[in-house]
């Protein structure tokens, strides 16, 4: 095939037509020449659409800018299989200007392609609504659904409403306000949208001392709070340099699956409008490509209209109009460093977004973060946790917790009553812990953890070393201690602990586990320490146990009442044999 040495779009079809690929190309003859070319060092997806590759056509055009707004058009309009995905923008909130007599303006999240215009889509619902606010109390609008066609008017068809009474609207629907008035201030409010808030309180400020020399002091008075509202409204923006009068600044960052372009509107020194778009990849596209697919994109849509642009790095590709600068110091320099920041912003709440849809992909980044931050071989799926619980050596019990994949496994929890120890030792007790853990694991043929954790320092540490070897499996886990106090992590053989971000996500996991421990540990404590304290007369009885002895004290109040009961009344709380039991008991006691 014979292809022109000339800018043009190039379009690749498969053998049943199916358009798979659009591109723009300075030169289309050195570029598709590139796709057949063995020693370019194609990708695999790249390779995988070229064998699929059938027929290809091209269009020539002008310049290689005209290609990019041509390819644009193309993707957007097929959505080719290999081409990237321009997120659509159709759930962002748009100010409509209506096309009709007497234009209404109101917010919208659909296009309806009957001449009216949009403004938008505004990234923020507050910010839009901030604006028709300030425009509400500026201007006074018909926000009625009558069809005001100067017929309808003349034939007095309507009535002004309430909404004419308290002076939001001038009433066009009678005829009280003209259609070249209402057009003026339809024009004033475009120049508002667009941020040209400049030239609105210059004009509204001439009216003002016009009116105070004409003595109309209340008009003046009038104009004089829209001026305010008006500054007030300016004031909230950001300013950069006034020198800086109209710019579009353009930044773009990536990741394996997207890219992320963040386009910001400078007017008069201060950002008016700002917007990231969302590029979702499918061959090895470069930055500079999706950059200039993205500016393309805000251009057509009229968001990008300045002559100035402010971009990243040099994309290589002349704009008609346009003057490209690549910023090295300064404001302008300023500009793509904030720029870079709100799509840096962007692409971390999207990542959000898309972990709280899927689950998966929020646990597989956890434990990739656990596993990088606590120097393990492999994911901590399993992790358990074990803590020690006593009061000066009396009732001595440990807990177990187990998380699977960052999450608490409950139904995996265990208790454990110290039975080898005597007295407050926290060693010896850790140590009878994991030896009787780990060897009814090993006995029963289940998995080990990826991780165990030890609630405490050093000395903890090295018992669970000491046991996990004696059993013959120390390295087939990781195992690590955190001290309470400073919330240091200590490792095996290694005496400088190290300190996790407070805010790390992994230093969460720990600290959840640890707490886990220590509640499920005090709780099993607890109940012990108030089975020990209801011990009575009634427990030394054969055959009378904890349980209906409490119920024996609920029922009576104390052992004293207890034995001045009628054998009746212990038979119907004990039941006849319990109750024959203790009958029996206090008689031969007397």
């Amino acid at each position: 095939m014979t292809l022109p040495d000339s800018p043009g779009v190039y379009q690749y079809y498969d053998k049943q037509g199916l358009l798979l690929y659009v591109g723009k190309a300075r030169s289309l003859k050195k570029r598709v020449h590139s796709y057949f070319n063995k020693d370019t060092g194609l990708s695999g997806k790249v390779v995988v659409l070229v064998r699929k590759i059938a027929d290809i056509r091209v269009i020539v055009v002008d310049t290689e800018y005209d290609a990019l707004l041509l390819e644009n058009n193309l993707i957007k309009k097929f959505q080719p299989r290999y081409n990237i995905l321009l997120k659509d923008d159709k759930t962002y909130p748009w100010i409509c200007i209506k096309n009709e007599d007497f234009p209404r303006i109101f917010p919208t999240r659909s296009i309806v392609k009957d001449g009216s215009k949009y403004y938008g889509p505004y990234a923020s619902a507050r910010s839009m609504h901030n604006l028709l606010e300030l425009i509400r109390k500026i201007y006074p609008l018909r926000n009625c659904h009558y069809n005001l066609s100067p017929a309808n008017i003349a034939l007095g068809k309507y009535k002004v409403c309430l909404e004419f009474q308290i002076g939001n609207c001038l009433g066009p629907c009678e005829g009280r306000q003209t259609a070249s008035n209402y057009a003026e201030t339809i024009e004033q409010i475009r120049e508002i949208i667009k941020g040209n808030l400049h030239s609105i309180t210059q004009h509204f400020h001439k009216e003002m001392m016009l009116a105070a020399a004409d003595y109309q002091f209340e008009n003046a008075q009038e104009l004089k709070e829209k001026l305010e509202l008006l500054e007030k409204f300016q004031s909230k923006s950001v300013v950069v340099n006034p020198a800086i009068q109209a710019a579009d600044v353009f930044t773009i960052i990536d990741d394996p699956q997207a890219a992320y372009v963040n386009f910001m509107k400078v007017k008069n020194g201060a950002i008016v409008q700002a917007q990231t778009l969302e590029l979702r990849k499918r061959l090895d596209e470069s930055l500079s490509e999706m950059l200039l697919l993205a500016i393309a994109e805000f251009r057509e849509r009229g968001l990008s209209e300045h002559s100035e642009l402010l971009l990243p790095f040099d994309p290589e590709i002349q704009i008609p109009d346009v003057n490209i600068q690549v910023p090295q110091k300064g404001d302008k320099k300023k500009l793509i460093e904030l720029s870079l920041r709100n799509a840096m912003y962007y692409k971390a709440e999207k990542e959000k977004q898309r972990e709280l849809s899927d689950p998966e992909r929020h646990t597989h980044r956890i434990m990739e973060k656990m596993k990088q931050d606590l120097r393990l071989t492999e994911w901590p799926e399993t992790i358990e946790c074990i803590d020690n619980s006593n009061i000066q050596g009396a009732h001595a019990v440990a807990a177990l917790v187990v998380f699977k994949k960052g999450k608490p496994a409950k139904s995996e929890y265990r208790h454990f009553n110290i039975k080898t120890v005597e007295g407050p030792d926290d060693f010896a007790s850790m140590q009878e812990v994991i030896t009787r853990r780990y060897t009814r694991l090993l006995e029963e043929g289940k998995p080990l953890p990826q991780l165990l954790i030890v609630d405490g320092g050093k000395g903890q540490l090295s018992v669970a070393v000491e046991s996990l070897t004696a059993l013959g499996i120390y390295g087939k886990m990781g195992v690590i201690g955190i001290a309470k106090k400073l919330e240091e992590i200590y490792y095996p053989q290694d005496t400088v602990p190290m300190y996790l971000d407070k805010k790390s996500e992994t230093l969460r996991v720990i600290q959840h586990m640890r707490d886990e421990a220590h509640r499920f540990g005090i709780t099993h404590h607890r109940k012990k320490r108030e089975k020990s304290t209801i011990r009575t007369e009634l427990t030394d009885i054969p055959g009378i146990g904890d349980t209906i002895a409490q119920k024996l004290l609920t029922a009576f109040g104390s052992v004293k009442d207890l034995k001045a009961a009628s054998d009746e009344q212990i038979i119907a709380v004990a039941g006849k044999s319990k109750g024959a039991l203790l009958i029996n008991y206090f008689h031969s006691s007397k």
